[in-house]
């Protein structure tokens, strides 16, 4: 079974404080899911900072979308909300935007007709997949074709066997 590397989740909700945890949870479950376990921790951080600051500048009834997408050995998270104001990275120290940062290896803000996307970027293993091939174990005549014989093997004849062929041709 082969498992394909790209792959994408998005979820449209009204950000508040106590969907903040929920949606965190989600995240971490995709996360899993997706066998980027080590990444977690600093994901779901981010996502939290990204929907709480929807909350406190947007508005609590504000209309946001979180979306999720791997794509080869990138994760990006990014929430898009109607909020007209860009953020900005106020101090390298700080909370929101400063933590994204550091929890990230880039991130970014991008205006959209309706308002803005604010996303991070973190680079990740390729994601550990199902065998693309079943494992069956050699039969004996797999390991006899495979097998260097151990001196040269000659015909009847006296000539030398072929290696493509075992079998002696019929005279």
């Amino acid at each position: 079974m082969t498992v394909p590397l790209d792959r994408h989740y998005e979820l449209e909700l009204h950000v508040s404080e106590e969907r903040v945890p929920q949606i965190r949870r989600i995240v971490a479950a995709y996360l899993r899911y997706w066998n980027l376990d080590p990444h977690v921790q600093a994901v779901c951080r981010g996502v939290d900072e990204l929907l709480t600051n929807v909350h406190h500048h947007v508005g609590g009834t504000s209309r946001c979308v979180l979306e999720l997408r791997l794509s080869g050995r990138h994760l990006t998270a990014s929430v898009t909300d109607d909020g007209p104001a860009m953020p900005r990275l106020l101090t390298a120290g700080g909370g929101g935007l400063a933590r994204v940062a550091a929890l990230s290896d880039s991130w970014g803000t991008c205006p959209t007709a309706d308002g803005k996307v604010v996303w991070f970027t973190r680079s990740v293993q390729a994601p550990v997949s199902e065998p693309r091939v079943r494992a069956v174990p050699p039969t004996p005549v797999d390991t006899a074709l495979r097998a260097e014989p151990a001196a040269e093997a000659v015909t009847a004849a006296g000539e030398p066997a072929s290696r493509t062929s075992r079998v002696p041709e019929p005279a």
